[in-house]
């Protein structure tokens, strides 16, 4: 697994989502009141993006591919999505967010999904408990995260309707 050549090909590609949105933010999820799910808001975020965000998001970016494992904190040993986010958080923002998934809920403010920016974290219910899953929103309502199914970090997207009914809020580090 070389790092070094996933990190190049993510900021390749997030340079040529940049200059495609002209600079603009993409839109974010929100929650239908209706139904309680995470869907696609019709409006561009115009919130401020800090530098060291978009470096969590290209550093996660940079992971894509890399092997799951329970408890895994390297990415030579592999990953899960604790530890995932807290390896890109320390690497890429010098920020120090330890523990489970539960306990980095615990951590950061409280973001509703329509002022959702990237390199914030969101939160699911996947093992029937909450805040048991994390992932680091990179945009465009999708995330990176360490799934134990598939075995390998990815990108999904918000609106899916797995994750979707299992979203549970968003926190954000950067304010």
């Amino acid at each position: 697994m070389n790092v070094t050549r996933h990190l190049g090909s993510a900021l390749l590609l997030v340079a040529a989502l940049m200059l495609a949105a002209c600079g603009m933010l993409p839109s974010a999820p929100q929650r239908s009141a209706a139904n309680g799910k995470v869907g696609a808001d019709n409006t561009a975020s115009s919130l401020p993006v800090s530098e060291k965000a978009l470096d969590v998001v290209l550093y996660a970016l940079g992971l894509v591919e890399t092997g799951y494992r329970f408890g895994g904190k390297n990415p030579e040993a592999g990953l899960d999505c604790s530890g995932m986010v807290s390896l890109v958080f320390d690497k890429a923002a010098g920020l120090r967010l330890q523990g489970s998934a539960a306990d980095l809920a615990r951590q950061g403010k409280i973001v509703a999904t329509t002022q959702l920016r990237p390199g914030d974290l969101v939160f699911f219910n996947t093992l029937q408990r909450p805040y048991s899953h994390v992932g680091i929103y990179i945009g465009e309502g999708r995330f990176v995260h360490a799934p134990s199914s598939g075995g390998k970090v990815r990108i999904d997207s918000l609106n899916e309707r797995w994750f979707a009914t299992r979203f549970e809020e968003a926190r954000t580090y950067f304010d």
